[in-house]
């Protein structure tokens, strides 16, 4: 990405960090440091100052790769961990700050690593810390035109893996062979990373994370697939549940709900809804056929460089150290589906990556929806 849409980008961060009175953000989540600076890896920090400058600290084994990716002002090298502490008391001297709020990704941060960042070695005593999740989230939750190229890219890319998964499926393979054959075809189709895929079958369709097992499939199976590929830094988020074999009529009819829940409340999306419009537009469709209480989890939560990232739900936003969303912008991308119909000997979920328009919406994740192969 050119220089200039960084410079945008801090300059926007600026002035949030203004409004909230912050001298500098110290970022260490990756999916922010590639944000500002095009590049994130762990063990490594970024520091902004409100002018927008940036400076990076990296293993100094990593110098010369970050040179490569990353926009900057300021780049240094560490050892280790207690060289990382003298680096950032080493920005804060170059960058005159002596006293004043710096924030911090208190969502992100661990115990230890907060004890780190905050460590008397690592900066001034009269530095006060405050939480900037929400300045991040503010400035990721709208996407450019770039952003959602990269996803559009990332959702075909998760097609490629599902199809692969879906082909795969016979009595006899094991769910983490499912997840094998799903994962090997996306990083052939592009994607560099992705985030956990979830591959459960049979009577462990019920549970929410279904990290795939060596449980071996069997006739009659309902089995759920749910991808996330990373293709150029963005994420897209699809799930799909289908049968091995013939489905029982139980299973036919709460696979039907389920899909007229998530394709009503898909068709719902536009420019001015809220998140929680939608949740309670898609719960709703469950509830109304007798299934509230099963239903588990909020059905929509955003995709962008993370596959679940702002906005979200107002209780999951409150969870995850989120505020409570305005109602959605355009080139807002979510995801719908995200909740699961689980009914105790099975569990069935559909979801896809949509992207907000002023005038409706683009569903981004186009493998088809049939519960039978």
């Amino acid at each position: 990405m050119r220089s200039h849409y960084y410079r945008e980008r801090l300059d926007k961060c600026s002035h949030l960090m203004k409004d909230m009175e912050l001298d500098a953000i110290l970022l260490t989540k990756p999916a922010n440091m590639f944000y500002l600076t095009g590049d994130g890896r762990l063990c490594a920090f970024a520091m902004i100052t409100k002018e927008g400058h940036v400076a990076l600290g990296v293993p100094k084994t990593d110098v010369e790769d970050v040179k490569q990716f990353a926009h900057f002002d300021e780049l240094m090298g560490f050892e280790d961990e207690v060289g990382m502490i003298h680096t950032i008391a080493h920005y804060f001297e170059h960058f005159d700050i002596e006293k004043g709020n710096v924030g911090l990704e208190y969502t992100f941060l661990t115990q230890s690593m907060m004890a780190m960042v905050t460590h008397p070695h690592a900066k001034p005593k009269e530095i006060m810390v405050k939480d900037c999740t929400h300045i991040m989230s503010e400035l990721r939750m709208i996407k450019d035109d770039d952003e959602i190229e990269r996803i559009k890219k990332a959702a075909k890319v998760a097609e490629s893996g599902m199809k692969a998964a879906v082909d795969a499926l016979k009595p006899g393979i094991t769910e983490s062979q499912v997840a094998a054959e799903a994962e090997y075809s996306m990083r052939q189709a592009g994607a560099e990373e992705f985030w956990r895929s979830y591959v459960s079958s049979g009577d462990r369709t019920n549970i929410a994370h279904g990290l795939p097992s060596h449980r071996k499939l069997k006739q009659g199976d309902l089995v759920m697939i749910d991808i996330h590929p990373i293709f150029n830094g963005y994420s897209a988020d699809m799930c799909r549940t289908i049968c091995v074999g013939k489905p029982s009529k139980e299973q036919h009819e709460a696979y039907e709900l389920y899909l007229k829940a998530q394709q009503s409340t898909i068709e719902k999306v536009k420019a001015g809804i809220g998140v929680g419009e939608l949740e309670v537009a898609m719960h709703g469709v469950l509830k109304d056929a007798g299934y509230g209480e099963h239903i588990f989890g909020p059905p929509i939560h955003g995709v962008g460089i993370e596959f679940e990232e702002a906005p979200l739900p107002p209780g999951h936003a409150f969870f995850h150290g989120e505020k409570e969303p305005e109602p959605l912008e355009a080139n807002t991308v979510i995801a719908v589906g995200n909740c699961g119909l689980y009914l105790g000997n099975f569990g069935v979920r559909v979801e896809d990556t949509v992207a907000v328009k002023e005038k409706g919406h683009e569903v981004l994740t186009g493998y088809p929806r049939h519960l039978e192969l």
